[in-house]
């Protein structure tokens, strides 16, 4: 398996917020999100082969039962079946982060699921390059629903403009039986500033709805830097 990095930190974001946790992260991602905050996992991949043997014995290291694979696209690794079947087999909790394109079915205490809103679309950045085929991939409705169906999850929409809550009620309606407490809200920034500012429109937005806010603790803590 391709791993970006491996690190023992808090949990920044989500219902999980606070919690020690051993963050897995692979290499490589089906989209180029235009305001990625980990460029090393998706426009420009960077990371080494690990067996499973070996990513277990880094993450028995450390004192939490809490695990979050994440990435890039976790869900492009091929060994994650195996991977997540084996921390199950150690008794831990494990999150899986994904922007729901893909499916697997594997054992899983909680999904993570980031659909990717409009703004996320790289118009500009490297000359459009990757725009159209972001654009067309960005949003896989059936794989997210099926996420829904099976497991235990939240739904993390990152939002640029008050414009996005509209485009998220919009994709809620086309999903079944979504708990809106489910629906975490997040500002897009990389500075505490950036999401503060965004904070103070999100957090009455979220009200509104019915919609949970969800702070960028590591940011807050440690700012936008890599093992946080």
């Amino acid at each position: 398996m391709r791993i970006s990095e491996i690190f023992y930190s808090i949990q920044g974001e989500g219902r999980l917020l606070g919690i020690p946790s051993v963050f897995i992260r692979t290499a490589g991602c089906n989209l180029r999100c235009v305001w990625c905050d980990t460029p090393y996992t998706s426009w420009r991949p960077e990371g080494v082969s690990w067996s499973i043997k070996k990513i277990l014995s880094r993450v028995d290291q450390h004192p939490t039962r809490y695990v979050v694979i994440t990435g890039g696209e976790p869900l492009l690794a091929g060994d994650i079946e195996e991977l997540a079947l084996e921390l199950k087999r150690r008794g831990k909790h494990i999150t899986i982060e994904t922007a729901g394109t893909i499916f697997k079915p594997l054992r899983c205490d909680l999904v993570s699921l980031s659909p990717k809103l409009a703004n996320s679309t790289p118009w500009k950045r490297a000359r459009g390059k990757f725009a159209r085929m972001h654009a067309e991939r960005r949003l896989n409705l059936p794989v997210v629903q099926e996420f829904l169906r099976h497991y235990d999850y939240q739904l993390k929409f990152v939002v640029e403009t008050q414009s996005d809550f509209r485009e998220i009620a919009e994709l809620l309606d086309q999903l079944k039986t979504v708990e809106p407490a489910r629906v975490l809200i997040m500002a897009q920034g990389t500075t505490r500033k950036q999401v503060g500012d965004k904070a103070r429109w999100i957090v009455p937005l979220c009200m509104r709805h019915g919609y949970g806010y969800t702070p960028r603790l590591h940011i807050e803590l440690f700012g936008n830097r890599r093992g946080t």
